[in-house]
């Protein structure tokens, strides 16, 4: 295992590690948690300066300049949280993202349906949810957060990619700015099931592209359609001479 250093209860900075989704979820899987061990283990960050594996949505690699971006995992207790309401929690981590990025920039930040971050059309961002189920029973999840924050240059595999650094001129902490964005998800966490159509109306209103004209590819048929908006159940309802509905990975936006 490679040394770490544990800023609190429920930091913990890694040097470099695989995947902090990856860290994470054996961290849970390891442990015959009592209530009390689960109560702790509920809002613990993992942060890590390098990720050599870092996960990105469908199966892709997550890259990142080693020590320039925030790399981050937040373990969540979802036991309270009913499996339909799935697509709650990724709005909701997406939300406060958000949120958060365009309070410190002062750009307009949206999102990009299911849960990228963009800034002036470019990736800033990305989140990977990736749950521990027993039975008909949501038991954990783990969000996996990236962003890319004072990383100059990218692969040209990410052609579209922007850090807020590029975007501002600014240097920033990478580990300040993962303990704030962490204390803003957990300390609202209890509240997200409260009010779903308030989360679901924001989560729309910030939506990348939305009342605009959007190639997608579906298999190997490209289509344009307009995106209307997503649905409580995650679905990206979009139009093109009838209203259509689309899971996530479905459908690939053609940007």
């Amino acid at each position: 295992m490679l040394p770490y250093q544990i800023q609190n209860d429920s930091f913990i900075e890694l040097p470099a590690i695989d995947s902090t989704n990856n860290y994470a979820l054996n961290l849970i899987k390891t442990q015959k948690l009592t209530e009390r061990q689960t109560t702790s283990l509920h809002g613990t960050v993992v942060f890590a300066h390098e990720q050599l594996q870092g996960k990105g949505q469908r199966g892709k690699k997550w890259l990142s300049a080693p020590g320039e971006n925030l790399l981050m995992s937040l373990i969540l207790d979802t036991k309270a949280i009913k499996l339909h309401q799935q697509f709650l929690l990724s709005a909701f981590i997406a939300t406060k993202t958000r949120q958060f990025v365009e309070k410190l920039i002062e750009k307009e930040t949206l999102i990009k349906w299911p849960n990228d971050i963009y800034i002036q059309d470019k990736k800033a961002g990305g989140i990977l949810i990736e749950n521990i189920l027993s039975g008909p029973n949501w038991k954990w999840a783990v969000a996996g957060i990236g962003l890319n924050i004072n990383q100059l240059q990218f692969d040209s595999s990410a052609p579209r990619a922007v850090s807020l650094k590029l975007i501002t001129g600014k240097p920033y902490d990478c580990i300040a700015l993962a303990t704030k964005l962490s204390e803003l998800i957990i300390s609202n966490f209890e509240k997200m099931t409260a009010n779903s159509e308030a989360l679901i109306s924001e989560y729309n209103q910030y939506l990348f592209r939305r009342g605009q004209q959007v190639k997608f590819k579906k298999k190997n048929r490209l289509f344009g359609a307009q995106v209307m908006g997503v649905n409580a159940n995650g679905n990206l309802i979009v139009n093109h001479s009838t209203q259509e509905l689309f899971s996530f990975g479905e459908i690939e936006w053609i940007l």
